[in-house]
């Protein structure tokens, strides 16, 4: 369990500030993460790597000379929001470029994409790495689409150290990718992790047995085998990346690999030396030369019992990014070069938003919205456990927090702006904003984009209108369905909003009760579609990977949307 935390919605935060409080000479807080306490060199490439919180000493932990120059920090297993990642980066770049590298997750690529979408319209260069080193996510031909694990490491120290060597964003780029296809990982489980404040395990596996083919956000394995010997396991994790290792051709591999055992929380150092040495007997045997091997944790998820292996099957561009210095609070490696590094003397901060002018027939409006996105607060707060017992079968468990986070601080959001003069339009913005913010993770991003678009069917100075409402609705769930990219089927969200838009009509309400009856008719065919989920495999997202696990068991996202669009329903007719 986690011991140490003292609110749980505030143990990302405090863990960053806690870390930048004990490493000041190598990180310095921004919103939404950390960047160095050293100025980024004019026309350097900056690399942001980020992703959730939980997995220390990834991402936070390797910011750093000779790594990265930021690392944007969602909540516990849930990306940053796009915001977060748009801050980090602008005070990470400084006109060389940003390179963006995290783990190949659904709300990941959601959220760093809205933000290089963003920071490309204001004219800087954008590239993308997604890392992608599991091999049990998916086939060796479809290596780019698998999620990425342990491989991060390697992946982020090369590019970092090409990056020092004075690469422009063409060449880290290509080298970035270089490395990720030359990387595979696999790992086992034995007990899933605990979030902080939560009384059991995301998962649990039966005593004897051992989850084969781990996650990092608290995903139970793909299958369930005996529980091996160390050196069973060892020989395991082997043979199931040897299985892809590249033919030796003369100028590229040549049988030398970075290798790395990764332990997940729980398993320790001597655990992890006794399971090397069976590995470094194994690739002996193999004719493989591991390169600087490191044994230790490197990317955690919280107190989760597993461990995973890694290896780069280098050549000889690859081996010297391998082995070249760093200095980060997390990871070192030889003594960097003598080069001046100033310190930072300034930080980019968002201007302050300004609330434009409002009638009060709009506020009074606005008043009823941000009373309907307390409803939501309520509503998510006692839905949070249940809906994150049934993400734990399949996904990551954080699928009730990523609700109950993402709904407070939309209604904060909006409570403030009313408070401020907002009109209807602006409130909604502010809390889908603030919802993307608040939450992460890809229901973090698709919520918020919901609000957003509901936003623009409303005015600042006018009334809302029953018609109105059906169509923000309808708005809200054509802009989720468009950044999400997923289809009936799949099990997802969409699967309870596609039969909720059909079943809600697209003519217009006679009156404000039609309205409501009209809602509530389609929450109960979104519900009954969400039901219909537990009978399909997952397609899509984190649950892909476990798609068979995920029979029997509704989608918590369709579900959370059906329950909230039932008390819409509700709350409308009173």
């Amino acid at each position: 369990m986690t011991y140490l935390f003292n609110s749980p919605s505030d143990f990302a935060a405090d863990a960053v500030a806690g870390l930048v409080a004990a490493h000041p000479q190598h990180v310095a807080s921004v919103h939404g993460g950390v960047v160095r306490s050293t100025q980024t060199p004019q026309g350097q490439v900056a690399l942001v790597i980020g992703g959730g919180s939980g997995h220390y000493p990834a991402f936070a932990g390797w910011v750093g000379p000779g790594m990265g120059h930021g690392a944007p920090c969602g909540n516990v297993f849930a990306s940053p929001s796009s915001s977060q990642v748009y801050s980090v980066a602008r005070n990470a770049e400084n006109g060389g470029g940003v390179i963006l590298g995290f783990g190949n997750y659904a709300g990941d690529v959601l959220h760093f994409g809205v933000a290089a979408e963003k920071l490309r319209a204001e004219g800087v260069d954008v590239r993308i790495i997604r890392v992608s080193d599991d091999i049990v996510s998916n086939t060796p031909e479809n290596h780019r689409d698998r999620r990425g694990i342990a491989g991060d490491l390697p992946v982020f120290k090369i590019a970092g150290a090409a990056i020092e060597a004075g690469a422009d964003i063409d060449e880290a780029e290509r080298i970035a990718w270089k490395a990720n296809d030359a990387t595979r990982s696999f790992g086992v489980a034995f007990e899933g992790c605990t979030l902080p404040g939560a009384a059991e395990p995301l998962f649990h596996v039966e005593k004897g047995q051992m989850g084969v083919g781990l996650g990092i956000h608290g995903e139970p394995g793909v299958r369930d085998e005996p529980l091996g010997t160390a050196s069973e396991i060892a020989d395991l994790l082997v043979e199931g990346i040897l299985a892809e290792q590249p033919e030796r051709v003369e100028g590229g591999y040549q049988g030398r690999a970075a290798v790395i055992l990764n332990g997940l929380g729980t398993v320790k150092y001597e655990e992890l030396f006794v399971v090397y040495a069976r590995v470094a007997e194994r690739l002996a045997e193999a004719g493989i030369t591991p390169v600087r091997p490191e044994v230790g944790e490197f990317i955690t998820s919280l107190d989760m019992a597993g461990a995973s292996l890694t290896l780069v099957f280098l050549d000889e561009e690859l081996e010297q990014h391998w082995l070249a210095p760093a200095d980060t609070p997390a990871f070192h490696r030889g003594a960097m070069p003598e080069v001046e590094r100033p310190a930072r003397e300034s930080f980019w901060t968002a201007d302050a938003v300004e609330i434009p002018a409002a009638t009060e027939e709009s506020r009074a409006y606005a008043a009823r919205i941000s009373g309907v996105l307390d409803l939501f607060e309520q509503v998510c707060a006692r839905e949070e456990a249940e809906l994150g017992r049934l993400d734990a079968i399949a996904g990551d468990g954080d699928h009730g927090q990523g609700m109950a986070y993402g709904s407070r601080g939309a209604a904060a959001a909006a409570r403030e702006a009313f408070a401020a003069g907002a009109g209807a339009r602006t409130v909604l913005v502010h809390a889908g904003d603030a919802w993307a913010e608040s939450a992460g993770g890809t229901s973090g991003a698709l919520w918020g984009a919901a609000l957003t678009a509901a936003g623009s069917v409303h005015s600042d100075d006018a009334a809302g209108s029953p018609a109105q409402t059906l169509q923000s609705l309808r708005s809200g769930i054509d802009a989720i369905q468009r950044l999400g990219g997923a289809k009936v089927g799949q099990k997802t969200m969409i699967d309870a909003a596609v039969p909720f838009l059909e079943a809600l009509g697209s003519e217009d309400p006679a009156d404000a009760a039609d309205a409501a009856r009209r809602i509530s008719e389609a929450a109960a065919a979104a519900r009954t579609a969400a039901d219909a989920t537990a009978d399909i495999t997952a397609e899509k997202g984190r649950s892909r990977v476990l798609g068979e696990k995920s029979l029997g068991t509704p989608d918590p996202g369709a579900l959370s949307f059906s329950i909230l669009m039932a008390e819409l329903g509700a709350h409308l007719a009173k």
